[in-house]
């Protein structure tokens, strides 16, 4: 593999990644996979013949060592670990911040880095959250490359190429898990249900264990709900609905939501409101 991809850099890289993800969909997968191993093998100058056999053969072995989450498909931080070299490989960096499971993690971040509250990352405010990066990893930036590594970032996650990243771009360059709130049935009909799901669903965004929800725990909690029916909303969309979600439910106007006050809000009957 080495021999592949010896010279590659953040921006051949980008070349890479951008030609396999034919689809544009975050992933290297199906299809798209065996072409790149296929290019691979012809890379590598391979004196057999390349056969469908030899293909899966290296696809498998492979996979099975950069796969991460073994779901058949390469994510971006997979197939940088699979071919850059490690002074070149920028998306090391996200590693820990890679096994995001909760959104509230997630939107402290948003509400960190989109700092003129905007609803959007500029790429002014990606450098940024890159450098703080590189130091919180103790990583030496060599001359150039922040500019470089943001250009390259920008370029691979800024779908709309509007010179900025929305809520659903940093979420894909975080990798951030699967939505929390996919595994409840919305339409629990017996109480039982739906307070088991609600007590679940609460200590999951409560992060801070205080029996409210309050600043990026009601992000996150209002970005889940709202991705449930619309499968991409803005930071601008966001900030709206949470205000909508305040008005309704922030019964005494401190700014939080008590559980009590969300129960209420949602219809579930805590035992304190069953008498």
């Amino acid at each position: 593999m080495d021999c592949a991809f010896a010279n590659l850099d953040a921006a051949g890289f980008l070349q890479i990644w951008q030609h396999f993800d034919a689809d544009d969909n975050g992933y290297i997968e199906g299809k798209e996979l065996d072409d790149f191993f296929r290019h691979m093998l012809e890379k590598l100058g391979s004196k057999d013949k390349i056969t469908e056999e030899r293909v899966q053969q290296i696809k498998e072995s492979f996979m099975s060592t950069y796969d991460l989450t073994s779901d058949g498909r390469l994510a971006i931080h997979e197939l940088a670990n699979m071919i850059l070299p490690v002074d070149e490989n920028f998306l090391l960096i996200f590693r820990r911040e890679a096994s995001l499971d909760n959104s509230v993690e997630f939107m402290k971040i948003w509400r960190k880095y989109d700092a003129d509250s905007s609803g959007y990352i500029s790429a002014v405010e990606l450098k940024s959250f890159l450098n703080d990066l590189f130091q919180q990893h103790k990583k030496d930036i060599p001359p150039g490359k922040l500019d470089e590594y943001t250009n390259t970032m920008m370029s691979i996650f800024d779908k709309n190429k509007d010179g900025s990243l929305d809520l659903n771009d940093l979420a894909r360059i975080l990798a951030l898990q699967d939505n929390f709130l996919l595994q409840f049935k919305m339409d629990a009909n017996s109480q039982v249900e739906r307070k088991r799901d609600f007590e679940k669903i609460f200590a999951h965004y409560d992060v801070s264990k205080t029996g409210a929800l309050e600043g990026p725990e009601v992000d996150g909690f209002v970005k889940d709900m709202m991705e449930l029916v619309r499968p991409s909303i803005s930071g601008v969309d966001l900030d709206k609905l949470r205000e909508v979600l305040l008005r309704h439910c922030d019964v005494n106007k401190d700014g939080k939501i008590q559980k009590s006050e969300l129960a209420l809000c949602l219809g579930v009957k805590l035992k304190s409101q069953s008498h």
